[in-house]
C-alpha cells in the first residue's frame, strides 16, 4: 500500500487525466495500445494506468492534431522525431492537405448551391468523327475511387517513356472510360498520348491504336472534382434526347491538363460520348 501511495503522489489516475485533457478513457487506452501516449506507470497487479502531470501538454498537442484529422501514425512520427526541421515538415505537409481539403469543400458547397438553384448554363455540343490514332498507352483494370491517382501516375509514366525516346505527343492526351467503370465501380481503363511515329514499350506503357469513333463532345472547364458530373449529365441528356447514343467507352481529351497548367480554372477536358451517324454541326 505504501508503494501505491508513493506512486500516486507523482501521477494521476486515468480518470483524472481524462478530465484534465478532455480525452476519453477509451481514447487514452487506444493511444496507449498504438504507442502514441503511454502512461507514466501501469500497476502490474491491477492494470490501472497512471499519467504524469507533465504529460498534459503532450496530450493537448495530440488532441489538437487529431481534431485536425491528422492520422495517428503521423502524430506518432511528429512526437517521436528529435529533429525540429523534420517535425515542421510533417506539420506543414498536413496543413497543406487541410488547405486543399478546404478548397475542395468550398467548391463542393458552391456546386451544391448551383444544383439546388437549378443554375444550368447553356451548353455547346459538337459532333465529330475521330480517326484512329497511334499512341503510347497504359491499360489496366482500375477502381472508380482510385481513378484520379491511377491516372496521374500513369500519365507521368507515359510522359517519361516518351522523353526517353525523344518523342512528343502530337495532340492532347486522352482516356477511354468503359461503362462498367461507372456502373460497377471497376473497369478496364486506358490513358494514352498520341504519337506521330512508332514507339517502343517502356514499363507499363505500350504502343496502342486508339480506335476511330463518332462522338458528341462537350468541354468541361476546371478540375474534375468541380462539377464534372454536371457536364457529363448535360452531355448524356443531350445524347438521350436526340436518341443517338451507342455502346462504347466514353472518351476524355485533356486539352489543358495539370502537366500544362497547375491552375484549376485553366484546366480543360473535352468529353466525348459515342454516338451513331454524327452530324457535322454544333448545337
Amino acid at each position: 500500500m505504501g508503494r501505491l501511495i508513493a506512486r500516486m503522489k507523482g501521477t494521476v489516475s486515468i480518470g483524472d487525466f481524462s478530465r484534465m485533457t478532455h480525452l476519453s478513457v477509451k481514447t487514452l487506452r487506444h493511444y496507449h495500445d498504438v504507442g502514441l501516449l503511454a502512461p507514466a506507470e501501469t500497476d502490474n497487479r491491477t492494470g490501472y494506468r497512471y499519467y504524469a502531470k507533465s504529460q498534459v501538454p503532450i496530450a493537448q498537442v495530440i488532441r489538437r492534431f487529431r481534431s485536425l484529422g491528422m492520422p495517428v501514425e503521423e502524430v506518432r512520427a511528429i512526437l517521436s522525431t528529435p529533429d525540429p526541421a523534420a517535425r515542421s515538415a510533417l506539420i506543414a505537409a498536413h496543413l497543406d492537405r487541410l488547405e486543399q481539403q478546404l478548397q475542395e469543400t468550398s467548391a463542393a458547397v458552391a456546386s451544391l448551391r448551383a444544383v439546388l438553384m437549378h443554375a444550368e448554363p447553356p451548353i455547346t455540343v459538337e459532333y465529330r468523327a475521330v480517326p484512329q490514332a497511334q499512341a503510347l498507352a497504359i491499360s489496366e483494370r482500375v477502381r472508380l475511387k482510385n481513378v484520379s491517382e491511377w491516372m496521374s501516375a500513369a500519365f507521368a509514366e507515359i510522359y517519361e517513356a516518351l522523353r526517353s525516346q525523344d518523342v512528343r505527343p502530337v495532340g492532347p492526351t486522352g482516356a477511354l472510360w468503359p461503362t462498367e467503370l461507372f456502373t460497377d465501380e471497376e473497369g478496364d481503363a486506358t490513358v494514352f498520348a498520341p504519337v506521330g511515329r512508332e514507339v517502343r514499350a517502356v514499363g507499363r506503357a505500350r504502343p496502342f491504336v486508339v480506335p476511330p469513333a463518332e462522338l458528341a463532345l462537350i468541354v468541361h472547364c476546371g478540375d474534375h472534382k468541380a462539377d464534372i458530373d454536371r457536364t457529363y449529365g448535360a452531355l448524356g441528356t443531350h445524347v438521350a434526347e436526340h436518341e443517338i447514343g451507342v455502346d462504347g467507352p466514353v472518351r476524355e481529351y485533356y486539352l489543358v491538363d495539370r502537366f500544362k497548367s497547375p491552375n484549376d480554372p485553366q484546366l480543360r477536358t473535352e468529353i466525348g460520348w459515342p454516338i451513331f451517324q454524327a452530324a457535322k454541326r454544333s448545337r
